[in-house]
């Protein structure tokens, strides 16, 4: 019997639409090879970015985390120190001259010379000297033990940022300078321990002496007030929008501008809050407070799309629900509603507020850059705060700033990847699927 299949017109159609779709199956199994080579490419990109800004932090920044000391027999010499004229007293001179035991070859009646040898020492040592015998005065006439920072030059030569082997003329210190180290070194009296003066000293003209407790104070102190300001305003602002705000034309206007509030630049609300708050009010320059409400007006518009974005995630079923056993408006919201909504509201809150300490520019314009020596002691204290302490230090011209400069934003990173951490777990442990 003769088979006729393969002569119908049906049977032909039909293998010219397999063979397409053989031939397609193809082009699209070749389109996304590509795709997913470009997707990985991108990641690795990206990946190899990250680390390379992470290295190159990392590894200018690390010599911060260290600091060169030295250790020194100091007689506190009653003739320079007198007791009765405490604070005051020739502290300076006091030191000047035991550095001299330990260079018996140096004139140190030659005042230059003297000075030549004290430079190894920071600044700071005649105060925290002066401190120390203020504290207890019975100190005067008796030989003390110091153990005091070294001045910048000689904190980057123990640490290698001064090269030896380069042409003297180009050094930062000279033969003779690197050779009075080297014998205090033999000596033993060089160390170079974990310098916690970095987070709990304030800032200093001296890269040795400067530290960042004056910026994270000013930091708590800003962010407190733009918690406390953006919070509850953020959070009454959503829940009138999206439970009780009448549909029309004003709310839509009201949230196309919320919207685009979130991406206005951040230098903006800085001329805002320098125009109005300084400006009109009078309100102090360089402030926490200040800086606090400029940074909740960037704040809250985040937080308010984020809390109705987690307002609009619970099921309309719990408010069916609430409503149908004769629950108020008000208690459906604020019993049922706002509790299943809050770990998204709150990692909504903590995701703008880590945003809100890494702002430079609104702080700047404020005049949070100011040099302040101590730590504020309220919001209203003058201060500085990361971002601009970070700016601050890297318009520094000495060397040493240039390592405080990257172990500055070392530690704001820290703090960043800290409160990012805190929302994932706030949003893992109290999540709810539905």
């Amino acid at each position: 019997m003769t088979d006729f299949t393969s002569n119908q017109p049906g049977s032909r159609m039909g293998n010219s639409t397999t063979e397409a779709v053989r031939k397609s199956l193809g082009r699209r199994n070749r389109k996304q090879i590509w795709l997913q080579g470009f997707g990985i490419a991108a990641i690795t990109f990206a990946i190899t970015m990250l680390f390379i800004l992470i290295a190159s932090i990392v590894g200018s920044g690390y010599h911060a985390f260290t600091q060169t000391h030295v250790e020194i027999e100091v007689f506190v010499d009653p003739e320079e120190v007198p007791v009765e004229n405490l604070p005051r007293g020739g502290f300076r001179d006091v030191l000047s001259a035991s550095m001299g035991q330990y260079f018996p070859d140096v004139d140190m009646s030659d005042r230059a010379a003297a000075r030549e040898v004290s430079t190894i020492l920071s600044n700071g040592a005649q105060f925290e000297l002066r401190d120390m015998v203020v504290a207890d005065p019975s100190l005067i006439g008796q030989t003390i033990t110091l153990k005091v920072p070294t001045s910048d030059p000689y904190d980057q030569l123990a640490k290698g940022l001064v090269k030896r082997d380069t042409i003297e003329a180009n050094r930062r210190l000279d033969d003779a300078a690197i050779e009075r180290f080297d014998r205090l070194q033999d000596l033993g009296l060089i160390s170079k321990p974990l310098n916690t003066g970095l987070l709990t000293n304030a800032d200093s003209r001296f890269p040795e002496l400067a530290g960042l407790k004056g910026a994270l104070v000013g930091s708590f102190w800003a962010l407190l007030t733009c918690f406390v300001i953006s919070f509850p305003l953020g959070i009454g602002a959503a829940i009138y929008l999206e439970e009780f705000a009448p549909k029309n034309r004003m709310s839509d206007f009201i949230e196309v501008n919320i919207n685009n509030l979130a991406a206005v630049p951040s230098v903006v609300f800085g001329l805002l809050a320098l125009a109005v708050f300084i400006g009109w009010f009078g309100m102090p320059r360089s402030a926490p407070f200040v800086g606090g409400l400029t940074l909740a007006l960037m704040t809250l518009p985040t937080i308010i799309i984020a809390t109705r974005a987690a307002l609009k995630a619970v099921p309309p079923s719990i408010r069916e629900a609430a409503l149908g056993v004769g629950a108020s408006k008000h208690q459906v919201v604020f019993h049922h509603v706002l509790p299943l909504a809050m770990p998204g509201i709150l990692t909504g809150t903590i995701i703008g507020l880590a945003q809100a300490l890494g702002e430079t520019a609104p702080l700047l314009l404020i005049g949070m850059n100011a040099f302040i020596t101590s730590a504020a002691s309220s919001p209203f204290d003058s201060a500085t705060a990361l971002p601009t302490q970070i700016f601050i230090w890297a318009d520094s011209p000495e060397r040493g700033f240039v390592s405080r400069t990257s172990a500055a934003i070392l530690v704001l990173l820290g703090f960043l990847i800290t409160m990012n951490a805190i929302a994932i777990y706030l949003r893992q442990k109290f999540e709810r699927k539905w």
